[in-house]
This record gives structure tokens, C-alpha cells and sequence, in this order.
């Protein structure tokens, strides 16, 4: 088995092994995948986050050993907290932009290190320690606000409703699957809309039953989500409720509590 890790800013994922294919997720700066196929100028790959598969073009990435792999992905990564911050390659003092919820490999005191890489790092970064993991979540949250609903995206510049939930719990140290059905198979169900607290995650469906949208309730019948972009609005046991169109944009299913 091969490995591999991103050292850009970011990587589109392709559904298909093509430029012109939906991207249906993206891989920070820092995180690991297995490469379980080539395929001409292309890489079918496996996340370690949450074991998503989809093409991504073999230009944009670094490999790493087996070892490198394990010991990376054997606890929840250190993550940068700004929203965009900038690294150094120590060799050849070259800057590079990384985004928020990036990881920063084997990071210490301002050093990140891989393979035959070396960075130097003066950001402020998001540990998976820290107890107030409820604070942490509406905080990161706002660093978000106004972003650009993307779908795949998983950066302020661009992010999907179940990408914005992952990222948010990235940096507390949970790992959360990729899609918001997904999503929903995780956790425990809380019973009423009245039990939720900050931190929970909501799930809408549409007429068919099906799981198509999730967001992150921060505090008393308030939830922020990926619709058009990131935003705050109303929840009850109905769902959302946006007060712009006077109207609910999506149905309430299920709660689930993860921390």
C-alpha cells in the first residue's frame, strides 16, 4: 500500500478521474490518505479522516512511508486556528498560505515536519485537549460566518453543509464521516429539540426521507449552516426557520449529540 499527504493549501477531490468531474471534497493541508489506484495522470484515494474515496491528481501530493502514515493518523491532529495563516519551508523560505482546520503534522513549537519537509509556523493553533470543546466549537464557528457555500468545499472560501460540521469537529478531535447522512449514523439521538445544547448537531431531510443537510446548533434555538453560505438562524421543532424569506428552508429529522 502506498500513502500520501497534502502539502498545498488544498486539494480538489474528484468523483471521476478528470479535471472536468464534480469535486465532491477537498483534502487540507496536512492530511493523510491511503492511494489505493493510478490511473493515468490521476490517484483514487482513501482520507485517513474518514475513509472518503475520490480521485485526486498525482501532482498534488507528497508520499509518505507506511510508519509516517500510522504515526501521523495515531492521535487527533494539532489544527490551525485562523483563518488563514502562512508557513515557511525552512530550506527554501518559500511562504505558503494554509487555511483553517489544517493539520499540522508532528507540530512543535512552531515547527511542522513530514517526510523531508521542515516549516516554520507562528499561528495560532486549535488543540484537540483542550476541555472547553463546547466554547471551542461556537468560536471556530464564527470564523466561518459568510462564507461561500461551495459544494465539496471545505474551506472559508468555499464549503458544503457536512463540510463545515467535519472541519468545525476536526479541531476538537473528533472525526466526523464526510457526507451529512453519513453524519447522522454517528453520535447519540437526542429525543426533543428542547435537550439540545451547543455543540449538537442537527439533521433536515427532504420529502423522500433522506438525510441532505446538517449544521451545528450554538446555543438556545440558534444553528449555523452551510446554506448560500455560512449562516445563524433559527431552529424549532419544525427546523429552520430563516427570517429573510419568512420561511423554514429545512425540515428537522434527528439530533445528535457527539461530544
Amino acid at each position: 500500500m502506498e500513502y500520501g499527504i497534502c502539502k498545498l493549501s488544498v486539494i480538489p477531490c474528484r468523483e471521476d478521474p478528470s479535471d472536468k468531474s464534480e469535486m465532491v471534497s477537498q483534502i487540507l493541508f496536512g492530511e493523510t490518505f491511503e492511494i489505493l489506484q493510478r490511473q493515468g495522470n490521476w490517484l483514487l484515494v482513501k482520507t485517513a479522516l474518514d475513509g472518503y474515496e475520490s480521485w485526486i491528481d498525482r501532482k498534488q501530493y507528497k508520499e509518505i512511508s507506511a510508519s509516517a502514515y500510522e504515526g501521523l493518523n495515531r492521535n487527533p491532529s494539532t489544527c490551525a486556528s485562523d483563518l488563514v495563516q502562512l508557513i515557511i519551508h525552512k530550506k527554501s523560505k518559500v511562504m505558503q498560505p494554509i487555511l483553517i482546520g489544517s493539520s499540522l503534522p508532528n507540530y512543535h513549537r512552531g515547527s511542522i515536519a513530514f517526510a523531508d519537509e521542515v516549516f516554520e509556523f507562528d499561528g495560532d493553533i486549535c488543540s484537540p485537549e483542550n476541555p472547553n470543546k463546547q466554547e471551542l466549537i461556537k468560536e471556530n464557528c464564527q470564523t466561518f460566518l459568510n462564507a461561500p457555500y461551495l459544494w465539496g468545499g471545505r474551506s472559508p472560501f468555499g464549503i458544503d453543509c457536512s463540510g463545515f460540521t467535519q472541519v468545525i469537529f476536526k479541531m476538537i478531535g473528533i472525526s466526523l464521516k464526510r457526507d451529512a447522512y453519513q453524519q447522522a449514523e454517528q453520535g447519540q439521538t437526542l429525543s426533543f429539540v428542547e435537550e439540545a445544547e451547543t455543540g449538537d448537531i442537527a439533521f433536515f431531510d427532504n420529502e423522500e426521507g433522506h438525510i441532505v443537510h446538517v449544521g451545528i446548533i450554538i446555543g438556545a434555538n440558534q444553528i449555523i449552516h452551510a446554506s448560500g453560505k455560512v449562516r445563524i438562524d433559527k431552529l424549532d421543532h419544525q427546523g429552520i426557520y430563516n427570517a429573510e424569506m419568512r420561511d423554514y428552508s429545512h425540515k428537522l429529522r434527528l439530533i445528535k449529540r457527539m461530544l
